[in-house]
């Protein structure tokens, strides 16, 4: 027997949509062994496949290693490359392999004359509004066994479940049968998931399922603070118990992943500090409605063509709470949370956002508008209680504490430094806005980073504006990734806001000497024929601006943005006496300390 898994390919869902992007551009040629050998050389010629793994060049020519670090790649020098590689199968089974996470998401499919086709749900992901939970939503509710892509589940063993409805509704009877031993609802542990969730073959299983996490529970209750104890008798349970399937520490790697995923639906939140996994509770309306038209059984299609029909159909299934009155409940509710969140604002003296206008009918299509509105007004409330929050020295200091031991996060690490980051530019006090482009849940808490085609964060003040991009990458790849973009970026919010000066803050572990020099070149020559603000920064030169800030409020000394603006003028005039960008970089330090030590005198 097999654990529910995720695909590895679609762990990164940016890749997914690069991926389906380049295969766009094939889109209604015959998916044959020249297509498929054509599109995983597009995928090595726009470097999204083999680029900074070093596994990858082994074996390579030092001339085609240098093709891969130009600023581009022909076609020709990406099919050298990857003749060089060699591989089992030849192209024409890589181009499958990078094809089939796109057709099992129903993204993609071949026509009855076996074309490329991009189906709607595809063409929604390549849109550049997609909303990230929506397209993984879509998806999961799909996902089932037995389905016509996954033949190591086949229906005569037994499996016969949609493990995202599935999730639902366990938890829904875990948390029913808590309530029912008078103890408090709080959803299920990392281990109960990777124990009784990801070995759940059969949706008719549910109930009793749920009384083994209960039972497993009471049994574990006195182990509960001891580490080693609690990975012992987990093993050792899942040995006794699940002996059919995959290995303990598979159950655990596929637990986390699931987890990560599910919660970019947005019907899952993370609670007990982040060591329970349970329903959101703002998506009741939608969860209660869809459990009560479907039971989590897998669905019966007569072939494989309607299996991928159903897949692409972004129409497929309906949703039952997409009716007017159901709607409106949801309205409605988010209306009452809104009323509290901004009377709890006013009563800490924090004045929230002006509420944005609505639409009037109480048709689908416009309720539909409504929620979404109301959604992200609720996000600028939650973020405006937080940038009051971090006003708190005892809050920054939490910030520096994480932002220096960020590589020990348990949390899914770039999508914590960027929430980090935000905090650290929330507490620099004055902003008028400070609006990360990550994806929240309804708790607002980042479920993702943001998406490739926006600033990671971007910053509002009296007198200038800002972005902030942010990464964990320290090789070439952060060049490649972050620097041709990260001017693009600036320039387009140059464009949009062009009231005020922009700059574009740049925060990494350590700063490459090719993404250096890139910026060095826009900074003091030009990015599109007119130079940039770019001030690129170490995560802990970074903590040392808000360590800064820190003794201010201790000292009751006054700090405002136009301070930062100051250091980051400082910074860029910095780049007319440096002899190159090596220079530059290596001066940061000391126009950092320097000027810390004039807003402390």
């Amino acid at each position: 027997m097999r654990l529910w898994s995720v695909s590895t390919t679609v762990r990164n869902p940016e890749r997914i949509r690069d991926f389906l992007g380049v295969l766009a551009k094939l889109a209604g040629e015959a998916w044959n062994g020249a297509t498929q050998r054509r599109y995983q050389i597009l995928l090595v010629q726009r470097k999204l496949y083999g680029y900074g793994n070093p596994q990858f060049e082994n074996g390579l020519a030092d001339e085609q290693r240098a093709w891969l670090d130009a600023p581009t790649l022909t076609e020709t020098q990406a099919a050298a490359i990857l003749d060089a590689k060699n591989y089992k199968g030849g192209l024409e089974m890589r181009g499958r392999q990078s094809f089939n996470p796109i057709k099992k998401m129903g993204l993609a499919a071949l026509d009855a004359n076996d074309r490329i086709v991009i189906t709607d749900f595809g063409k929604y992901f390549l849109r550049e509004d997609y909303d990230l939970g929506e397209v993984f939503f879509r998806s999961f509710l799909k996902w089932q066994y037995p389905n016509f892509d996954a033949n190591q589940y086949p229906a005569r063993d037994g499996y016969n479940v949609k493990p995202f409805v599935a999730t639902l509704r366990l938890l829904k009877a875990v948390n029913a049968l808590c309530e029912k031993h008078g103890e408090k609802a709080k959803g299920v542990s990392k281990i109960e998931f990777a124990l009784f969730f990801t070995t759940l073959s059969d949706h008719r299983n549910l109930i009793a399922t749920a009384e083994k996490v209960w039972m497993f529970r009471r049994d574990f209750a006195d182990r509960e603070n001891k580490k080693q104890e609690i990975n012992d008798f987990a093993a050792d349970y899942f040995s006794n118990h699940f002996a059919e399937y995959e290995s303990w520490n598979n159950a655990l790697d596929y637990a986390d992943n699931l987890i990560r995923y599910f919660r970019l639906t947005r019907y899952f939140y993370l609670r007990g500090n982040g060591f329970y996994f349970d329903l959101e509770p703002r998506r009741t309306i939608e969860i209660d409605a869809l459990l009560a038209v479907d039971n989590g059984a897998a669905l019966l299609f007569a072939n494989a063509q309607k299996w991928a029909d159903y897949l692409g159909d972004m129409t497929k299934p309906v949703l039952p709470w997409e009716t007017a009155p159901r709607l409106c409940e949801i309205r409605d509710g988010l209306l009452r949370e809104i009323k509290a969140e901004g009377l709890a604002l006013r009563q800490n003296a924090i004045t929230p956002p002006l509420m944005p206008s609505l639409p009037k009918n109480e048709i689908v299509a416009d309720l539909q508008k409504t929620i979404a509105i109301l959604r992200d007004y609720r996000r600028q409330l939650f973020e405006a209680r937080t940038h009051a929050e971090t006003q708190e020295i005892s809050r920054i200091e939490n910030c520096i504490a994480d932002l220096r031991n960020i590589f020990n996060s348990r949390e899914k690490k770039p999508v914590e430094l960027e929430r980090l980051i935000t905090l650290g530019l929330y507490a620099l006090n004055d902003a008028l806005t400070i609006s990360p482009n990550y994806p929240v849940g309804d708790d607002n808490q980042p479920i993702f980073t943001a998406p490739a085609n926006k600033p990671d964060i971007e910053c509002f003040y009296q007198s200038f504006n800002a972005i902030c991009e942010v990464t964990l990458l320290i090789n070439r790849a952060q060049w490649f990734n972050e620097g041709q973009p990260v001017m693009r970026h600036l320039r387009d919010f140059e464009e949009q806001h062009r009231d005020k000066t922009a700059y574009c803050l740049f925060v990494a572990p350590s700063l490459h000497r090719d993404t250096l020099n890139t910026f060095w070149t826009s900074v003091k020559y030009e990015y599109e024929g007119e130079p940039q603000r770019i001030i690129p920064l170490t995560i802990t030169q970074f903590v040392n601006l808000l360590e800064v800030l820190t003794a201010a409020k201790k000292a009751a000394r006054p700090f405002s943005h136009q301070k930062l603006r100051d250091l980051f003028d400082e910074i860029l005039v910095a780049t007319k006496s440096a002899a190159n960008s090596i220079k530059w970089a290596e001066n940061i330090p000391h126009l950092l300390s320097t000027w810390g030590e004039k807003l402390a005198s």
